[in-house]
């Protein structure tokens, strides 16, 4: 069983969302789907935050769709994206890529939902800050480390449903009969103290919707 796979139909793992086939189903998660609402929500908060810069890991797949997906959804919020690519796991790896971005000049930054720069948010948010860059991450985990915000799947609720498909799978449902299923529940979490360091006054409406607000 997987959990929180971008594309489990493209990368093969089952044949259809509603009907996996073979042995294998699970949760996904629709980093690539949320993008849109992420460059809007930036745009929300900060009215200069284009062009924004999109931080992706061209050696994990899951990534280029979301990267196609926010150029595609750039110009109807009346911005530019600026692809910044990280080419390895390394800290010297991302520190070339802010490199990059601060010759950019973008107004904010964007990082794809990929496990590999999950791994570096910490040292991604004292970058963002220091450069006094605007900056958003697909989870709550980002913003909890010092981006300015997150949003995406609440994984809390996320694994609570895995535990149910694992309870069907254990008392003898087959994988192949359990369709595939993709996160309901979504979190906006907003890091006020991440705010005060780049300048930033939180417009009050996105306040009111955020689930979560870290001083």
């Amino acid at each position: 069983m997987f959990i929180d796979e971008p594309d489990p139909v493209g990368t093969g793992l089952v044949a259809s969302l509603a009907r996996p086939g073979g042995n294998v189903t699970g949760l996904a998660n629709t980093h690539a789907d949320l993008i849109p609402k992420r460059l809007e929500l930036l745009k929300q908060m900060v009215p200069s935050a284009s062009p924004a810069a999109v931080l992706w890991n061209p050696a994990n797949p899951s990534t280029a769709p979301q990267l196609k997906t926010a150029e595609k959804a750039a110009p109807a919020l009346g911005m530019t994206v600026i692809p910044i690519a990280v080419p390895g796991p390394r800290r010297r790896d991302l520190d070339r890529a802010f490199a990059t971005i601060v010759k950019e000049h973008p107004g904010s930054l964007l990082v794809v939902g990929d496990p590999t720069l999950g791994v570096q948010r910490d040292r991604m948010a004292e970058l963002a800050i220091r450069h006094r860059l605007p900056t958003s991450g697909s989870h709550r985990g980002w913003a909890e480390s010092g981006l300015l915000m997150s949003y995406g799947t609440d994984f809390v609720h996320l694994f609570r449903r895995s535990a149910v498909l694992v309870d069907k799978i254990l008392r003898g449902t087959r994988p192949a009969d359990l369709p595939v299923e993709q996160p309901t529940k979504f979190e906006l979490v907003i890091n006020l103290k991440t705010a005060r360091a780049l300048g930033l006054t939180i417009p009050t409406s996105l306040l009111q919707r955020a689930d979560r607000t870290i001083e």
